[in-house]
């Protein structure tokens, strides 16, 4: 059966279906990721509400779904795009292909398209909406102002947490109190690990609210959207900044935390999304490979010296991935230092937050 992605300069990339089955009519985001392998960490990373991902390594599936590895319960994107997907994957742990994964949660995809020739618009235009379509588009003007006027709405809302969840440790050591914004569950894998216990907070809460459970530690997790719409969370973290505790902040995270100081963010042109992005930390020199996946980025030039400094940057475009802030335990990364399905360099910064912790507490 044909499928369609429609872009919104008018661009028609025709293939077939897989995944849930038509009629298919999806309007989204599209964005692409350069990772080769963790392709269902990223179907269940809630960082993709809103968003169709395109793969630009030209096989996937190839060892099938394993749903112990997923970030989130279910798929977060809106539909998936693949230049071929392996329908006899071959993994001892395998429990579904691709596509009855994609099914049984009714995401539609699109294969057999030249994903490297989409990719390289994307790259040259900059990230654009597009339709997923059966039917074989008319391509009229007002058809393409409705793709180019879709916009993410409120994402974080729909997918943070409905109600404080408790999330225990084998051995209960330290207490974090975690905003969630769309949080991969390896995030909160890694500070159960380190004796955390973890309360989930949903985005929407109060610093009051959060300080009832006397956390050691503020976490702010990943999530979708713009950071610059999360207004009551900025504010909530202005109001935590005053206690003094330790925190740290990822990706989303990281942009809230430079919003509530008076930092700015922008859009990138087509975002950091991949498992093989340079990072350089500026306090040691040393150079690490990161998981990413973040459409905004905050502006580096907009770091008040006086209350910050930039911990780490993009080797290849020089974007801020990290900020230290000053007389303060304070710091966030801009990419994904827990990396299930991708690099493991950084997960030290896990244990950065708890020693800041522990010295909390003396």
């Amino acid at each position: 059966m044909k499928r369609y992605l429609v872009l919104e300069n008018g661009d028609v990339f025709e293939g077939e279906a897989f995944g849930a089955p038509g009629p298919c009519d999806v309007l989204s985001e599209i964005v692409f990721t350069t990772a080769m392998t963790g392709y269902l960490e990223t179907l269940t990373d809630k960082s993709y509400k809103g968003q169709t991902v395109v793969q630009t390594f030209p096989l996937i599936g190839n060892y099938g779904v394993i749903p112990e590895d997923r970030e989130g319960e279910v798929p977060s994107v809106s539909a998936y795009i693949v230049r071929e997907a392996c329908e006899e994957p071959s993994n001892f742990r395998c429990q579904l292909t691709l596509d009855e994964y994609l099914k049984s949660h009714g995401i539609p995809g699109l294969k057999g398209i030249d994903t490297r020739a989409l990719t390289r618009v994307l790259r040259t235009r900059g990230v654009m909406n597009g339709l997923i379509t059966d039917s074989y588009p008319s391509g009229t003007a007002a058809a393409l102002a409705a793709i180019a006027s879709y916009k993410i709405t409120d994402p974080v809302s729909s997918v943070t947490v409905s109600s404080v969840e408790e999330h225990d440790p084998d051995e209960n050591r330290l207490t974090v109190a975690m905003i969630d914004c769309g949080v991969k569950e390896n995030i909160v894998r890694s500070l159960n690990k380190r004796g955390c216990k973890v309360y989930l907070f949903p985005a929407s809460s109060s610093a009051a609210d959060i300080l009832e459970v006397k956390p050691d530690g503020i976490f702010i997790s990943n999530g979708p959207g713009d950071p610059e719409d999360n207004k009551v969370t900025i504010a909530t973290l202005q109001e935590l900044d005053k206690t003094g505790i330790p925190t740290m902040g990822i990706c989303l995270g990281h942009q809230l935390l430079a919003l509530a100081h008076g930092f700015r963010t922008t859009k990138l042109k087509y975002g950091h999304r991949g498992a093989n992005h340079p990072v350089k930390d500026l306090e040691t020199g040393r150079v690490y490979i990161s998981s990413q996946n973040h459409g905004y980025a905050v502006v580096a030039e907009s770091i008040d010296a006086g209350i910050a400094s930039e911990l780490f940057v993009n080797v290849n475009d020089g974007t801020n991935e990290g900020i230290r802030y000053k007389n303060k335990p304070v710091f966030s990364v801009q990419f994904h230092p827990e990396a299930c399905g991708g690099p493991k360099d950084t997960d030290f910064l896990f244990d950065e937050f708890i020693n800041m912790m522990n010295e909390g507490r003396d």
